[in-house]
């Protein structure tokens, strides 16, 4: 009895060191995965905010845990097993899909790159307090399923680009891997958003405090809408190079190696005038260069691709 009773502890041992394992490598390649697509989670966390500038204050973080929560559904309940699947029946897909959502951020770069310059805009979310006669819920419903529409694209992206790092032939594994950089992008997502559209009322409440830290207050209060203004052009110059890059890998992955190789080899070259900062400077002349490749493709798209599709979306659309 005694010697089945080690036995079956040995056999536990052995299962939870397994276990231990699994969670480890799971660990490590959620780390990794999330590092690669920084770009996207960076953007994902400039877009966020325009949501809720001009909504009540008190709503501001409850809007914002709403879209959370749609973030996770979107990432764990429709994408995380529509890529384990994908990954098990047709592992093929895994980089046209990647380039498609790689396209679609370079549109979206260009986009905002144009408005930036003026050229041409967007509508944008009207301020609240000019719709008086609008009834609050609906408005704040509206900008929930929007950015919660907008976020899925956003994830489909991020779980792509994990998906496409992971070396891990064990499906649990990959699951688990998935599971993680889902949890962890959405609470550093949305944790920077809670802070980021609450910081101008802690601000404010600083500044009338009346003690020494009114000063800082005040400084935060001055310093947010240029910070946010920051934001969305990181958030834009983040889309144009992960969306560049993601195409660029792409083709190497299809067997056109052209692209990646001339932007290696001028990187190359211009790391190794300063070897002193070589890395970074490989690194800065690759993101540039991709941000280029994204520009001319979202240039394309737009005028070229959208044309053609639009009346497509248009038809489509439920009328009323």
């Amino acid at each position: 009895m005694s010697g089945g009773l080690l036995a079956l502890l040995d056999d536990v041992v052995a299962l939870s060191k397994i276990a231990a394992a699994s969670i480890d490598d799971a660990a490590a390649q959620a780390v990794k995965a999330s590092a690669k697509a920084a770009g996207v989670v960076i953007d994902d966390a400039a877009v966020t905010p325009r949501y809720v500038v001009g909504l009540a204050a008190n709503r501001e973080l409850a809007i914002v845990w709403r879209i959370a929560k749609g973030s996770l559904f979107n990432k764990l309940v429709l994408l995380l097993p529509a890529a384990l699947a994908l990954s098990e029946l047709a592992p093929w897909a895994i980089t046209p899909l990647l380039m498609l959502g790689g396209l679609f951020l370079c549109y979206e770069g260009y986009e905002k790159l144009v408005e930036k310059f003026g050229l041409h805009s967007r509508a944008e979310h009207k301020p609240v307090a000019l719709e008086a006669q609008a009834d609050q819920a609906r408005i704040e419903e509206e900008r929930v399923s929007g950015a919660i529409r907008t976020d899925f694209i956003l994830s489909a992206e991020i779980m792509a680009i994990a998906l496409a790092t992971l070396t891990e032939p064990d499906l649990a594994t990959r699951g688990l891997t998935l599971a993680i950089v889902a949890l962890a992008v959405t609470a550093g997502v949305y944790g920077a958003v809670a802070l980021i559209v609450k910081a101008d009322d802690a601000g404010v409440y600083l500044a009338n405090s009346g003690g020494i830290l009114a000063p800082i207050g005040r400084a935060i209060v001055h310093a947010m809408p240029p910070f946010l203004k920051a934001l969305a052009f990181v958030g834009m110059l983040a889309m144009l190079w992960v969306g560049g890059e993601i195409m660029v890998h792409g083709l190497a992955g299809l067997g056109y190696h052209g692209p990646e190789d001339f932007i290696k080899g001028v990187a190359a070259h211009i790391g190794a005038a300063v070897p002193a900062i070589e890395g970074l400077l490989k690194w800065l002349t690759g993101a540039a260069f991709a941000a280029v490749v994204g520009i001319v493709l979202g240039a394309l798209t737009a005028y070229l691709v959208v044309p053609i599709l639009s009346p497509f979306f248009r038809a489509a659309r439920p009328a009323g």
